[in-house]
């Protein structure tokens, strides 16, 4: 029985017929390919369209500008060309297969046979292919059945994709955790354990997107401590161990019974230990940028005692509280109510005022506003009179003081 894609809102994206023309896909030189056709036919949200084309790239890029549609020519030495529609990139790479690979790049050649350019891709349910005009679904690897089964299969041995493809180790675990049934392929786990190592030869750009991508899934536990108990992370991460895997595991609960959105940011920092210093060295090795830095920081940070959820949210950022009071499994969840649309207001006085009350420039000014700050935090943020109560209080302490 041939197997349709479903029709969906992506399939009539503008632009999208006037691409399809232009690479020929009437007459089968073009296809969808990989998360678009595995995430369609399980009903999910399709982000990121890709097409497969027996054409050459740079027919593409001939075809493109003659139908007038925008090519970008991304990875043209790899055979991936941009076209920009309205809705978004969409990217075309020419049918392909590997003349040799160093598990961080590989050396390519066309060719048009589609079965080979499968042969190449990572697992069976990436390596479905769709047309685009009557939907029928290509699959030369049971891609079909594994979805079904929701069941994660290396197309071919898994040691040999792995050694092409040292990343492979990590997208192992971040299909396992979004798409798998929890079922591992003994032989994938370990022959991904087998070349743990393998990982140091990668980017740790390359390996800090598969990792926050894997915690930006809605259940990456059961994936993480695989890793952990494979020692899957242990060559560029030995700071992750399974009480890490169980704080993520809490903090999920806490996201998921406050309503609020998960963040990968944040299940970082709950899998790291509990030092916000150690949480920058990791962040640096990690190459996250220099806001990620700062926010894993701040949500590893010690607390103040007996602060509260607004006091906590003026002095270090909403944001940052909310990391906090997440990650900390002994607070009440409640806590986030205080913070629930409120923005930090801004004091409502300055150093001229107390100037004006009467007390006398110089450093006390400073030192006095400070003290006036604290009391209204202390009172969470009362109004402008009561403002202008403590600030009449703490001027007539700071004269005393100098008399």
């Amino acid at each position: 029985m041939t197997v349709l894609l479903p029709d969906a809102i992506w399939r009539h994206r503008p632009g999208l017929d006037g691409l399809l023309t232009a690479l020929g896909a009437a007459e089968g030189k073009a296809r969808f390919v990989g998360g678009a056709v595995r995430d369609a036919l399980l009903g999910l949200a399709v982000n990121d369209l890709d097409i497969a084309t027996s054409l050459d790239p740079h027919d593409v890029v001939d075809r493109l500008k003659a139908a007038g549609i925008k090519a970008v020519p991304t990875g043209i030495d790899h055979g991936t060309i941009t076209a920009v529609l309205p809705d978004g990139p969409v990217e075309i790479t020419t049918l392909r297969r590997d003349v040799s690979t160093d598990g961080r790049r590989a050396t390519i050649a066309y060719t048009d046979d589609w079965r080979e350019d499968a042969a190449r891709r990572d697992f069976t349910i990436n390596a479905l292919y769709a047309d685009p005009l009557s939907g029928a679904i290509s699959d030369y690897f049971d891609g079909l059945a594994d979805l079904e089964a929701r069941r994660l299969r290396f197309i071919g041995d898994a040691g040999a994709r792995i050694a092409e493809d040292h990343l492979r180790i990590l997208r192992y675990f971040r299909f396992l955790a979004r798409y798998g049934d929890n079922e591992v392929d003994s032989s994938a786990y370990n022959a991904c354990v087998a070349a743990a190592n393998s990982l140091m030869a990668l980017s740790r750009e390359r390996i800090a997107d598969e990792l926050m991508k894997l915690l930006g899934v809605a259940a990456p536990v059961h994936a993480l401590r695989l890793m952990v108990e494979g020692g899957i992370l242990r060559p560029v991460l030995p700071e992750v161990t399974m009480a890490g895997v169980d704080r993520v595991e809490a903090l999920l609960a806490r996201e998921a019974a406050s309503g609020i959105d998960g963040s990968a940011l944040r299940r970082l920092a709950a899998l790291l230990p509990a030092d916000a210093a150690l949480a920058d060295q990791v962040g640096a090795r990690l190459k996250l940028s220099n806001r990620a830095r700062k926010r894993l920081m701040v949500a590893l940070e010690p607390g103040v005692a007996d602060e509260t959820p607004r006091a906590l949210a003026y002095r270090i950022g909403v944001e940052g509280a909310v990391d906090r009071l997440l990650l900390d499994a002994g607070r009440a969840l409640d806590a986030l109510e205080a913070l629930a649309g409120w923005t930090p207001p801004v004091l409502p006085i300055g150093g001229g005022a107390l100037i004006t009350r009467g007390l006398q420039p110089g450093p006390d000014v400073a030192k006095a506003l400070q003290e006036v700050q604290r009391l209204w935090v202390a009172e969470d943020f009362p109004d402008d009179a009561r403002v202008a109560a403590l600030a009449d209080q703490t001027v007539s302490k700071f004269q005393r003081a100098r008399q």
